[in-house]
């Protein structure tokens, strides 16, 4: 369990302590940005599979324990999350690394921005959080909510960075969005086009979807479907 915990640290630690302070300009100031880019992708790397080790090898420490009944709705939940992830990777997005360009646009919150500004994020939240609840461990509590803590507090972090570097430009697209799914839209700030999310995306999330219930209990030991 120790490892685990040193491991939680250490992830969550690099990013908030590096990439979500004043550290991050410093170190890119000496190194150069892609050099930064590069070795902190290495670290989060590195940081994911000594995690997912020492979580293989933890103790069994029972906390709630396994709650089968709440299987349906979880996934329900993680359809949802995989909707959240998989737009978030084939759609243009501001918030992104290299992204600023395309809050000069002329609509700069479409597709999935018009929904959240953090659509990744939010469904590593969704992932974490699910995952969490259902295995009722310490280990698990400690691997999840390590990727829970990143996934809730990293849009502070990057709205931050992004506000100071881009001024007015991100003003203007943050007005239009949310980090908070639909909020936008529940407040009049923006309005939901389905039609702009793309059908293809809708369909490969469904099918990288359909892979994970099926390929889960080979993966990981465990069928997510109910008993």
């Amino acid at each position: 369990m120790a490892s685990l915990l040193a491991a939680a640290l250490f992830f969550d630690g690099i990013h908030f302590l590096i990439s979500g302070t004043g550290l991050r300009g410093k170190l890119v100031g000496l190194v150069g940005e892609r050099a930064f880019q590069a070795t902190f992708s290495l670290m989060s790397l590195a940081g994911i599979v000594w995690l997912s080790r020492a979580y293989g090898q933890s103790e069994y420490v029972q906390l709630w324990g396994q709650l089968p009944a709440l299987r349906p709705l979880a996934l329900v939940v993680m359809l949802i999350a995989f909707f959240f992830v998989v737009l978030a990777f084939t759609s243009p997005n501001p918030t992104a690394v290299g992204g600023e360009a395309l809050l000069t646009a002329k609509e700069p919150a479409k597709g999935i921005q018009r929904i959240t500004r953090h659509p990744f994020l939010w469904g590593v939240a969704l992932w974490s959080l699910t995952h969490l609840v259902l295995n009722g461990d310490l280990a698990s509590v400690i691997f999840f909510g390590t990727f829970l803590i990143l996934a809730v507090g990293g849009p502070f972090s990057i709205d931050r960075k992004r506000k100071k570097v881009s001024g007015d430009a991100w003003e203007r697209f943050a007005a239009l969005t949310s980090n908070v799914p639909f909020m936008a839209i529940i407040e009049g700030r923006n309005s939901l086009k389905i039609g702009e999310l793309g059908w293809w995306r809708v369909v490969l999330a469904l099918i990288l979807y359909g892979l994970f219930i099926y390929f889960h209990k080979s993966f990981f030991g465990v069928s997510p479907l109910p008993t």
